[in-house]
């Protein structure tokens, strides 16, 4: 393998793949970037054994083609120390020299057959093309629910269901619920899959803010994400998901607030909440919402009233405050409506504006009890 390229363009490409990389991965292998030289472009790859990263970089001096395996964490330091200027990169008996105008240097590299296969996609396997803006946007809204379960691996990613029509990315961990609706995916018949939290949060790190449109391939097993000159190759979460749509309630009492304006006093109350609990109250009446919290344990406690628009019920109705302040900080709204049945039931929180005809962002918190 030899050939030239610049320096920024091939730290760039390097960086982006870099973030699949494991601290402490499985195998000695995956420590390394596979360097594949065909033709004029350079594949790069990295992964972690569930999750691999490709991208392809244009390279305009080629002498000679190849693959090896190259120290992913050495090569990418090496290369930020580097003003932009053309590297010649010469790999042969397990040597990767790499030659500048005023110097040189060399690193061990290693068998590319070593390096893990890509899995195969089964017989069985559906296409989805997705618009890269709604797939972003789906994950920005869900990801930050999802959950950290050992005996419900299912809770620890982003499912995705999808039909003709209509379709839905939703997360939850138990205590919080995030239904993102859209109507622009295209898919031939009814099918779904569970996306791990790491390859979402990698997929909205890389993905353009565009209208480009993504296309997934996927089985039961794997999903490969193929996008501008990057693909993502993921192990899906095996499971069944959770009947969702059946616990998202109708309630008729509701209360419009500014979504920042309820955050900011959350956020304030929440301080005097106790350490263990970390609950806060909502007394609501006609036209006003008291938040309150108090710690018994140190004598602290604190309130503040906000005006608001509150049709229903007077009533108290106890929240973790972290849950609450989590969805009011990611809702994209300027008012919310929070929609109550009563103390024990789950609160449904929408906007309070007109949304997107195309898109729907729901958001279910369940309650706690109040601490009398």
């Amino acid at each position: 393998m030899r050939f030239s390229v610049s320096s920024s363009e091939l730290l760039h490409g390097l960086v982006s793949v870099s973030r699949v990389i494991a601290n402490k991965p499985s195998s000695s292998i995956l420590e390394n970037f596979l360097f594949d030289l065909k033709g004029n472009a350079l594949t790069v790859t990295a992964s972690d054994g569930e999750t691999t990263l490709k991208t392809v970089i244009g390279i305009d001096n080629v002498q000679q083609e190849g693959a090896f395996a190259v120290p992913a964490r050495r090569l990418t330091d090496y290369l930020k120390e580097f003003p932009d200027q053309p590297l010649t990169f010469y790999g042969h008996d397990n040597t990767m020299e790499i030659t500048w105008i005023n110097g040189e240097s060399k690193i061990p590299c290693f068998n590319a057959d070593d390096y893990p296969q890509l899995p195969a996609l089964g017989e069985t396997h559906d296409t989805l093309d997705i618009p890269a803006e709604t797939l972003l946007n789906g994950i920005n809204n869900t990801i930050y629910a999802t959950a950290e379960e050992e005996l419900r691996p299912v809770m620890n990613g982003i499912f995705f269901d999808l039909a003709p029509e209509s379709s839905a990315m939703v997360a939850s961990d138990a205590h919080k619920l995030i239904c993102f609706d859209f109507n622009d995916a295209k898919v031939a018949q009814q099918c779904s899959f569970i996306l791990h939290k790491k390859p979402a949060a990698i997929l909205r790190s890389i993905l353009p803010k565009s209208e480009e449109n993504i296309s997934i391939v996927f089985d039961s097993k794997n999903a490969y994400f193929n996008f501008g000159t990057n693909m993502l190759v993921c192990r899906l979460i095996e499971g069944k998901y959770p009947q969702y749509r059946s616990v998202i309630p109708q309630n008729d009492n509701k209360l419009i607030i500014g979504r920042t304006d309820f955050l900011n006093s959350v956020r304030r109350i929440a301080v005097c909440s106790a350490q263990a609990s970390n609950q806060i109250k909502l007394k609501l009446s006609l036209n006003e919402v008291v938040v309150s919290a108090q710690d018994l344990s140190f004598s602290t406690s604190a309130y503040e009233r906000l005006t608001c628009s509150y049709e229903g019920d007077e009533m108290e109705i106890g929240f973790k405050a972290q849950f609450l302040i989590e969805i009011l900080t990611n809702l994209p709204y300027t008012n919310v409506c929070v929609e109550l049945a009563d103390p024990c039931k789950a609160v449904l929180i929408v906007s309070a504006d007109e949304t997107d005809p195309d898109e729907n962002l729901r958001a279910l918190l369940m309650p706690v009890m109040i601490n009398v």
